[in-house]
């Protein structure tokens, strides 16, 4: 009678990574997800100035481009959070399979991860009904933090124990959790991003030198409400009336998309001063000024 080959013992995840890596592959799901994220940002940065992402009307490649700021802390901290996942499931392999004393210890320290993450996600749970009151982050990451901590700490036990195999209903109820920590992943970016864009438009309200400026000439007169717009009317040459009559001065370009300018003060805060959108046309002449 031949010898069955036998298989090597392999990380329980190992399947896990092909069927994720199968579902994530797909371009046009990483593009749909840097997508949303980018207008989560955009949406998040704009609104503190009272312009919607939909006047905007940017195009996809420029959600795509946005998008990468906001993405570099949280894929970052996945990437951190997973290499001392891998170190610490190595490690008590090797402990377990070295000492065998050690492994009732292991066993408890097991199952105490996975008592810390229930207790995360019910923490969780009870400050997405506002039963307390949490932040915009904070409930998704509490949620996505106490499922890593049950599913981490279920597959070291399994590790530290010799156990091998699951049965139809564990990898049900793991398929369920593998679910809901993509959700909460989901949910955690998309809230980092918007917290990002907030952060980003505080610091350039306050710093409007970054943006360039400019001097606006135009046909018709602008209103510019309490918001330190120097307006200048242009004289006749020679009698005869120029095309445009007012200038415009201390204005800063907020963005530019297709042929519209979002034109804001220098001075600009939330208390006064508008953010005007100037068609960018025969109707309108722009200078640009250093600094």
């Amino acid at each position: 009678m031949e010898e069955q080959e036998q298989t090597p013992d392999r990380p329980p995840w190992g399947a896990w990574f092909k069927t994720i890596a199968g579902f994530i592959a797909p371009t046009t799901l990483v593009t749909g997800l840097l997508l949303y994220f980018g207008f989560a940002y955009v949406d998040a940065r704009y609104q503190y100035f009272g312009v919607d992402a939909a006047t905007l009307d940017l195009s996809t490649q420029d959600y795509l481009l946005r998008s990468a700021g906001p993405l570099f802390m949280p894929v970052g901290t996945a990437l951190v959070v997973g290499l001392l996942g891998a170190l610490g499931y190595t490690a008590v392999s090797v402990v377990s399979a070295s000492r065998p004393r050690l492994v009732p210890l292991l066993a408890w320290l097991s199952l105490g991860l996975v008592g810390c993450g229930a207790v995360l996600f019910v923490v969780g749970v009870l400050a997405g009904y506002e039963v307390w009151h949490a932040g915009v982050l904070d409930t998704p990451l509490i949620l996505c933090s106490g499922l890593l901590l049950v599913l981490y700490g279920r597959l070291l036990y399994l590790r530290a124990t010799g156990r091998t195999g699951y049965g139809r209903r564990e990898l049900i109820a793991l398929a369920f959790v593998a679910a809901l920590i993509s959700l909460c992943l989901f949910w955690t970016v998309q809230a980092y991003a918007q917290l990002q864009g907030r952060a980003d438009a505080r610091y350039l309200a306050r710093n409007l030198g970054l943006r360039p400026e400019i001097v606006l000439d135009t046909t018709e007169r602008l209103h510019f409400t309490g918001s330190g717009v120097r307006e200048e009317v242009l004289p006749s040459v020679k009698g005869i009336p120029q095309r445009f009559r007012y200038r415009y001065h201390g204005l800063r370009l907020l963005a530019q998309v297709d042929n519209r300018m979002f034109v804001i003060p220098q001075d600009w805060d939330r208390n006064r001063g508008d953010v005007l959108i100037v068609p960018a046309d025969a109707n309108a002449r722009v200078a640009f000024r250093p600094g």
